[in-house]
């Protein structure tokens, strides 16, 4: 079974608002909302990937991420580790540079069953206030 890396940014604003962004309809777990982020590449650190993907997905370049937690996750024909951080310091307004939709959610009203199922005991904690 294949096992993906993956450095997760939740960008988060003054407001507690979180950024968002729709998985494309031709992606695995299409049309899901997901935070920005992507796959750790070889000879690739976890936070120099999410800098990385940011920059590529929302245009931001960010100064500020705090590690949160990692979520190991098996679909049917995929295994994936999520890295998680925090990132409230960033150069730049983030915007779906990949055409994607995106929106800001108060961190309250995020909707577990919205994302796949591997954010979804993170998405508690952040509802609950934990983060």
């Amino acid at each position: 079974m294949k096992h993906l890396q993956v450095a997760v940014g939740i960008i988060r604003n003054a407001s507690h608002q979180i950024f968002l962004a729709q998985r494309a309809a031709s992606s695995h777990m299409a049309n899901k909302w997901e935070f920005p982020g992507g796959k750790i590449e070889q000879d690739e650190t976890a936070e120099q990937a999410l800098k990385r993907e940011l920059m590529e997905e929302t245009g931001i370049e960010v100064t500020a991420a705090q590690p949160i937690g990692q979520a190991d996750h098996s679909y049917e024909d995929l295994r994936v580790t999520l890295h998680f951080f925090l990132v409230e310091g960033w150069h730049g307004e983030p915007w779906g540079k990949e055409g994607q939709p995106q929106r800001w959610v108060e961190q309250t009203a995020l909707v577990a069953e919205e994302f796949p199922p591997a954010n979804h005991a993170l998405i508690a904690r952040l509802v609950a206030g934990e983060i």
